[in-house]
């Protein structure tokens, strides 16, 4: 090989390198601003997959206001793989507020507070998960609702995972589904959004 041959192949090589690079960068910013979901009907609400993006706005910011305050929410249990582990009925009370761009859920009865994961908002429909570890357990709540002025109806997927001491691997998994009705008790929209 020429020492002009070795020159044009390692300069075909940086050109190479480069426009590579440039794909690549190209194919990053499209997945971090386009509006990537994967929409699913189910039981009346379109849920997606997690984004904390949508076209470059928090996905928290376009959470209606309507959505905070204090919900008395009754849940129905709908199937389970596990009766004797989840109750049939329940009532509960909820405290949704934000700070910045974190939402919050709490109970007053309970003492209970966790942040929550807002994955899918499209005007009244919201989609949020939260994950509490408990000893030897993970519960994660996943909930779908539809709200309609001062109420809201969805579900509730929930998902309890033994965890093994050893290795920390999940030992036993019982899933129920919760039918649930929410009515505000307090708390209403600023601005109406």
């Amino acid at each position: 090989m020429h020492k002009t041959e070795g020159l044009q192949y390692k300069i075909m090589i940086k050109i190479i390198k480069i426009k590579l690079l440039t794909i690549m960068m190209f194919i990053c910013s499209i997945a971090v601003f386009a509006n990537q979901s994967y929409d699913v009907e189910m039981n009346g609400l379109k849920t997606n997959d997690t984004y904390t993006l949508k076209t470059g706005i928090s996905i928290v910011e376009q959470v209606p206001n309507s959505f905070y305050g204090s919900w008395r929410v009754t849940a129905k249990l709908s199937e389970t793989s596990s009766p004797q582990k989840f109750k049939q009925n329940s009532v509960d009370l909820w405290n949704l507020s934000r700070e910045n761009n974190v939402i919050n859920l709490s109970n007053p009865f309970t003492g209970a507070s966790a942040s929550i994961t807002v994955s899918y908002v499209d005007n009244n429909v919201i989609k949020f998960s939260k994950t509490g570890d408990y000893d030897n357990m993970r519960l994660t709540d996943t909930v779908e609702l539809k709200l309609n002025g001062d109420t809201f109806s969805g579900v509730n997927r929930l998902t309890l995972e033994t965890i093994s001491d050893i290795n920390n691997s999940v030992i036993k998994k019982e899933t129920a589904l919760y039918a649930l009705q929410g009515e505000k008790i307090s708390g209403t929209s600023i601005i109406g959004k």
